[in-house]
């Protein structure tokens, strides 16, 4: 079985980190918000992507695109309506609760105390409405109440919704031991299915209920029933144990949950696993998924040569590479970030074949090799010595009519030249750069440079690579006419 070794060369250390960060950010989200109407919300977004992917993946593209605006207007839509919660939440007291820590609930609400209120109320047929919120913000569904900040005591409760008290029609809201609200307006529930004795009071803890995840109490003035509102649900008390189990269960500590630091450790190890899974997911589907081409033209470059050979010839000197990656890789590419590199450590005098795979290319992390044309290179080597050449003087155009050169002098006559056998086999002069005889007017001196021929010669070490000519330039002499 092959394995998929390319793969995984083409990741990054910037890719790794990019997807530890991200699921990071994915779990603190999940920490920060789960149980929330936004989580819920959130978890039906990502469901929505993932189908979207797989439309794409099947070539659906009126499908990808419906499901492509409704997620980029379903994640507008969380930030407006439930900017709430996203606030409430991330109005914490340190960075570290936000960015590290767990929410626990240090603070435990009296259950025993509330639930004695509720039924000394109720002997007395004392309308009261209280609150107790969940995980949602409420204060934005809440109007009109009064800052209160006291401890939670049958005293207080009592007091509070004493008829003679100025906020005693209100709901009085409590939070973990205090209670931090009273004379608040609730929202009236519009259902049609309530009971025809039930009042204003009944009204408003279904409100409430119906519009967040909070629990609200009512008792009956006239009657003394009592009533709990939760999940759009009322439901009559008539025995003071149930309502302390229902209050346990709201808050989140009834008899089966005894074993929850257990289950939270679960809770919390399965949720950093999906998040890494799932944003391991999308980095692949976007780096894998919006894979560009490109075609480059790189030079060969040839390694560990031995100094007493040189090249002499080659078949190519440039190869093209077909290279892939994501696009925002691929257009951040520069040529000099790649290299073909041919080692002729092992290459022999004369014909040489090299076959260019993956080991001969270095190419910046993330981009992966499609294909290289050629994929074989043909060189020539040659054994490299050294030959003393008489220099010529390489003369074009003409003088004027009028003259004649007469004198030349090179300085130096001959030059040590360094090239393959071969070649300088079949040299015996090296030539000077052209130089032009057309606008030569007397004699002088010029200085030249050597013409060599092939371009692999090279003039040895000490040797002049300017060339002196002494030129002597006379008046043609008339010709004598025999009579």
């Amino acid at each position: 079985m092959k394995m998929p070794w390319p793969f995984f060369t083409t990741i990054r250390w910037q890719d790794v980190f990019d997807i530890l960060l991200n699921s990071y950010i994915l779990f603190r989200l999940y920490v920060l918000f789960r149980g929330t109407t936004v989580f819920r919300v959130l978890t039906g977004i990502a469901i929505l992507w993932i189908f979207q992917r797989l439309a794409v993946f099947f070539g659906l593209i009126l499908t990808s695109w419906a499901m492509q605006g409704i997620t980029a207007v379903a994640a507008l839509i969380i930030i407006i309506v439930f900017r709430n919660e996203i606030r409430s939440v991330l109005q914490a007291k340190n960075l570290k609760s936000i960015l590290w820590g767990f929410h626990h609930k240090t603070v435990h609400t009296p259950i025993e105390i509330i639930a004695e209120s509720v039924r000394a109320l109720a002997r007395r047929h004392i309308g009261a409405l209280i609150v107790i919120p969940a995980k949602e913000d409420i204060r934005d569904i809440i109007q009109g109440g009064s800052i209160w900040q006291g401890l939670v005591s049958k005293e207080m409760i009592m007091s509070i919704f004493w008829p003679d008290n100025p906020v005693h029609d209100g709901a009085a809201v409590i939070e973990g031991n205090r209670i931090n609200e009273v004379g608040a307006i609730l929202p009236l529930s519009k259902s049609d299915d309530l009971p025809s004795h039930y009042g204003t009071r009944h009204r408003a803890a279904l409100g409430l209920a119906e519009m967040t995840d909070a629990l609200a109490l009512a008792v009956s003035e006239e009657t003394g029933n009592v009533v709990v509102a939760k999940q759009s649900i009322i439901t009559e008390i008539s025995d003071p144990s149930e309502l302390i189990e229902i209050l346990q269960e709201h808050l989140g500590i009834t008899e089966k949950e005894k074993g929850y630091p257990k289950k939270k450790k679960l809770e919390i190890g399965i949720a950093a696993l999906v998040s890494i899974l799932f944003v391991t997911g999308i980095w692949f589907s976007f780096s894998k998924g919006l894979d560009s081409l490109i075609t480059l033209e790189i030079p060969v470059e040839y390694t560990k040569r031995d100094p007493a050979m040189e090249i002499v010839d080659t078949s190519v000197d440039a190869v093209s590479l077909h290279l892939g990656g994501s696009g925002a890789l691929i257009k951040s590419i520069r040529t000099e970030q790649i290299h073909v590199r041919l080692d002729l450590e092992k290459a022999v005098v004369g014909e040489n074949t090299f076959s260019i795979t993956q080991e001969n290319i270095t190419l910046p992390p993330g981009i992966f090799l499609k294909k290289v044309a050629p994929s074989v290179v043909e060189l020539t080597l040659d054994e490299t010595i050294k030959k003393n050449l008489p220099i010529q003087v390489d003369w074009v155009g003409r003088l004027p009519e009028d003259l004649i050169l007469s004198w030349i002098n090179v300085v130096p006559e001959k030059i040590d030249v360094i090239g393959g056998n071969r070649i300088l086999q079949n040299i015996s002069t090296i030539y000077t750069e052209k130089v032009q005889l057309d606008n030569i007017k007397e004699s002088g001196t010029i200085s030249v440079n050597l013409a060599l021929n092939p371009a692999s010669l090279i003039i040895a070490s000490g040797s002049k690579e300017k060339i002196r000519v002494d030129y002597r330039i006379e008046k043609r002499r008339p010709l004598k006419v025999e009579q």
